[in-house]
């Protein structure tokens, strides 16, 4: 007898029907497993059989064929172990009940108890888009799984218990809808803006960035306060939009980092500057989000930028640009999300203190030089805002603190994201500006035009800088309310570029 159930493959960022089919027929005992399973697949006919056993079931002792189709999309993982047990035992005819509107998914251990697996959510919008009516999840994805709408969610706890529940033994109690609105809200910073001195000027670049989502570069000598600067960041960013949270909730699902049910606050990653072109970019074997996708809606904090590998940093260029990579490899082209804010940190030489007022630089010229080109041209000039963080005193360091906390400055960007949202007719930042959108809402006077005319000629700034300056001078007039870029917007969004005469 031939039996179909019903499963889902994550494929990228989403997820594929799979149709689990098994087939019992005379022969010697073995279990047979196509449709391109990789090992941990292969491995599950053992978890199957040792877990069918342990739930008071028999494992057919003849010929078993299990196939996976469609048949030429990878399946990966343990996510079909579930689906193949009840495939094997509705073929062998031990139990009956209607597979028809159920998704099944889950990691079976040898005691018959279901582990979760990564990429619920995905499998239950995909379940919600292909007509499904019900989905079968690990107790530890039920969560997850019920932030959709539209399907009945069964947390199972084990292989038996959902058995019972298909026969009509004991019914399951299908999860409430999980409103995820109600966790959308303020928490505090881990550091607070009020508690770094000084760098108002860094300060002031911090929140135009994160008003904009405009990307960022601390420069200064070691203990200025530049990783201070970008953690502090994390607290000023507004919060999410539900539509973003559940974006997030699924990349961290399917890349089996999801450590509670729900996204509640913008990422903020910080990957090591030994980490590797896979490892930032994404891609492997079968392609992976990597950490400017993990980064996504949220900030990428890249300390020591020079110390990254060359070809590494060069990969952020299309990235930055586009808001999305797409990793081609032999087994498949996947392209994933990645609208994230950079933020970089930097010392100006090898020594870290030339330009330093008050300790001299030991560095040849040779080596300021060298040390200053490990970061190209192209890549600075995508960099929005470059901000010069110098040493303090001891007086302004240990001087009383009246410096502005997050929360207020928080207040004003989310001010200034809604302005975007209007705008946009949806969730944008202006640092994500089309051409046609800039000739539309960065308009200038005729004095406005000969000043940055004259600026562009000046310093030498290519066409991209002078997009930027004006998506930049966009997110600076939003901060002061005004619908007009005036000269004042447009003179401090021209400071923030790095100048060459």
């Amino acid at each position: 007898m031939i039996a179909k159930v019903f499963s889902a493959a994550v494929i990228g960022l989403d997820a594929e029907k799979i149709e689990v089919e098994a087939d019992v027929s005379n022969g010697l005992p073995a279990t047979i497993v196509v449709g391109l399973p990789d090992a941990a697949v292969q491995e599950s006919r053992e978890r199957v059989k040792t877990a069918i056993k342990n739930s008071g079931l028999s494992y057919p002792q003849t010929r078993v064929s299990v196939n996976l189709a469609p048949a030429d999309v990878p399946k990966l993982g343990t996510v079909l172990d579930l689906p193949i047990a009840l495939a094997v035992l509705l073929a062998a005819e031990q139990v009956v009940f209607n597979c028809e509107n159920r998704i099944f998914m889950g990691e079976l251990s040898l005691d018959g108890r279901l582990r979760a697996v990564p990429g619920a959510l995905a499998v239950a919008l995909a379940a919600r888009r292909q007509g499904f009516l019900e989905i079968y999840v690990p107790a530890d994805n039920a969560a997850e799984a019920s932030l959709v709408e539209g399907i009945k969610v069964f947390a199972v706890p084990s292989l038996k218990s959902l058995l019972e529940h298909l026969l009509g033994v004991k019914t399951l109690e299908a999860e409430a809808v999980f409103d995820p609105s109600s966790v959308l809200q303020n928490s505090a910073p881990v550091l607070d803006m009020k508690d770094i001195a000084g760098q108002e000027l860094a300060k002031r670049a911090l929140e135009i960035a994160a008003s904009g989502g405009h990307n960022l570069l601390l420069s200064g000598p070691p203990g200025s306060g530049k990783t201070l600067l970008a953690r502090a960041m994390a607290g000023i960013l507004p919060n999410l939009s539900l539509e973003e949270a559940l974006e997030l909730t699924k990349i961290y699902s399917i890349s089996g980092k999801l450590q509670s049910s729900f996204i509640t606050s913008r990422p903020v990653r910080s990957p090591h500057h030994t980490t590797s072109n896979v490892a930032l970019v994404g891609g492997g074997a079968v392609p992976k989000p990597g950490e400017i996708t993990l980064s996504h809606r949220g900030v990428l904090f890249l300390d020591e930028f020079p110390e990254f590998p060359r070809n590494v940093l060069e990969a952020l260029r299309q990235p930055l640009e586009d808001g999305v990579v797409t990793v081609s490899r032999a087994a498949g082209s996947l392209t994933f999300p990645a609208k994230f804010t950079l933020v970089a940190a930097q010392n100006p030489c090898p020594c870290g203190y030339y330009g330093d007022a008050s300790k001299k630089c030991l560095c040849t010229p040779t080596q300021i030089f060298k040390y200053q080109k490990k970061v190209s041209g192209p890549l600075l000039d995508r960099i929005d805002l470059h901000v010069e963080v110098p040493r303090l005193p001891y007086e302004k360091i240990a001087g009383e603190n009246r410096n502005e906390d997050s929360a207020a400055v928080k207040a004003r960007v989310e001010k200034v994201r809604k302005v975007q949202n209007q705008r946009f007719g949806r969730s944008k930042t202006n640092s994500e500006m089309s051409l046609q959108e800039l000739k539309a809402f960065c308009v200038l006077g005729a004095q406005e035009q000969a000043f940055l005319k004259q600026a562009m000629k000046q310093f030498n700034f290519s066409g991209r800088s002078l997009h930027r300056i004006l998506k930049v001078a966009r997110t600076i007039a939003d901060l002061f309310g005004s619908e007009e870029i005036t000269l004042q917007h447009l003179a401090e969004a021209v400071q923030y570029r790095p100048k060459t005469e």
